[in-house]
């Protein structure tokens, strides 16, 4: 057990650290674009700072991916870590802005999350509670193989859990798609040779699918109810070897 907590803690450590790489960026990038404090509507970015953030975002995922593959033993075990990471990562991202920019003035503060496949917004509760979620997933994933037993995620808890974070993601880009519909505008990729958040220069959002986020939600944990109570019951006698 002392091991386990030893390397948790050095996964914890290294998605803080992470983190706070993330917060520099974001804090230079709005020195420069946001000088008077960030807001909606976003202020278009030139296609070659752009493209750079993109990259970025997307390196940051593989990064935290790798992590994952080099450090678990099991498919689930480096499922586990990427999504233990990740939480991290995501959480102290938003714990360093508010340290050194005073910023997200409360958790309903909107926020642009994602740039991958599109821009993602929404206020910053939602990431954070999804973050929270993944921690407990990957909590009970690690503590079952610690107690020695192979952990097999079923079809059913897959289906479940990828449901849940699709919903929750549709929440997240819903908003964005919606804007572009109205003023009749295509989405940005990486061969655009407009700037970034061109199309939505005038978006300013007021209102979030809290219901579609709270279904999505309730369906990841219901997967994840799914998943501890078999892998800790007592009776249980379907664990298979991953």
């Amino acid at each position: 057990m002392q091991s386990l907590t030893r390397k948790l803690t050095w996964l914890a450590l290294f998605s803080i650290a992470m983190g706070f790489m993330e917060t520099a960026v974001v804090i230079y990038l709005r020195k420069i674009y946001y000088p008077g404090g960030f807001h909606f509507p976003l202020i278009p970015v030139s296609t070659d700072i752009a493209i750079v953030e993109f990259l970025r975002e997307a390196a940051t995922v593989i990064m935290l991916l790798s992590i994952g593959l080099l450090t678990g033993k099991t498919v689930s075990q480096k499922f586990a870590i990427f999504i233990y990471c990740f939480a991290i990562w995501d959480i102290f991202y938003y714990v360093f802005l508010k340290l050194f920019l005073n910023w997200p003035g409360s958790v309903f503060t909107w926020d642009i999350l994602f740039l991958i496949p599109v821009p993602w917004v929404g206020p910053v509760l939602a990431p954070c509670v999804v973050s929270v979620s993944m921690i407990l997933f990957a909590l009970v994933i690690i503590l079952s193989i610690e107690k020695n037993k192979t952990v097999k995620i079923k079809p059913v808890e897959w289906f479940l859990f990828t449901t849940g974070c699709l919903i929750i993601i549709s929440s997240f880009i819903s908003p964005y798609f919606a804007e572009i519909n109205n003023k009749n505008h295509s989405a940005w990729i990486l061969k655009s040779k407009r700037d970034l958040f061109e199309e939505i220069k005038q978006f300013v959002p007021t209102t979030y699918n809290w219901l579609l986020f709270c279904s999505g939600e309730f369906i990841l944990l219901t997967s994840i109810f799914l998943f501890s109570k078999r892998i800790f019951s007592k009776h249980d006698t379907t664990i298979k070897t991953n």
